[in-house]
């Protein structure tokens, strides 16, 4: 019996865009997985002085932007503990969380390039897999750390994802939106739809 393969996606989703409904979705088909835990982190470690919203509105969206993927789901981890929130730490509290299953924490490119920074990395992929999304322009390897994070390449899967050459960022989308430019189609219709009604990022 094959054992459930779970996805984990953490980040401030200030707001969620469609880059992560993406790399979750472009994930799920490459790798085999089963369910993708969205994981909205309360208190960013590396963010704390950039988080635009509070974690509530966050939340909030997160739900409609996902809504209607059974494959998709929250987890309030983060949430529901203090901060400052490492990403170690919050695989091995799903690791219990979930016995038995094989975890993939899922990354950008960007992400694995800076991995010799994070807090404890090599806590991190010993824990779970790492599944990389690689855009077309990204000059990454499974190996580029090996020297100094030894055994890291037979952690990653790197996931090929041409179409997402053009980066795009939540920070971007934001800054769209307080020039008065259109952000239609770079976020679901209702995501759009809360931040105007609740007249947030103006």
């Amino acid at each position: 019996m094959k054992c459930q393969r779970i996805g984990i996606l953490g980040g401030s989703f200030d707001p969620p865009q469609i880059g992560h409904l993406i790399l979750a979705e472009y994930t799920c088909e490459a790798l085999d997985i089963d369910h993708i835990l969205f994981v909205p982190v309360a208190d960013h470690p590396v963010k704390r002085d950039d988080l635009r919203l509070p974690v509530a509105h966050r939340l909030a969206m997160l739900e409609l932007a996902i809504c209607g993927n059974r494959r998709f789901s929250i987890s309030r981890v983060d949430i529901e503990r203090a901060g400052p929130h490492y990403s170690a730490d919050t695989v091995k509290l799903l690791r219990d969380q979930h016995p038995g299953a094989e975890l993939y924490f899922l990354m950008g490119g960007d992400n694995l390039r800076d991995l010799p920074t994070w807090e404890r990395p090599r806590e991190l992929y010993r824990c779970c897999r790492l599944a990389v999304m690689k855009r077309a322009d990204e000059d990454i390897a499974a190996d580029m750390h090996d020297d100094i994070l030894p055994g890291l390449s037979s952690r990653v899967s790197l996931i090929d994802v041409p179409m997402l050459s053009v980066w795009l960022s939540s920070s971007y989308i934001v800054s769209r939106l307080r020039a008065g430019l259109s952000i239609r189609y770079l976020l679901p219709d209702s995501v759009l739809a809360y931040i105007n009604e609740n007249n947030l990022y103006r």
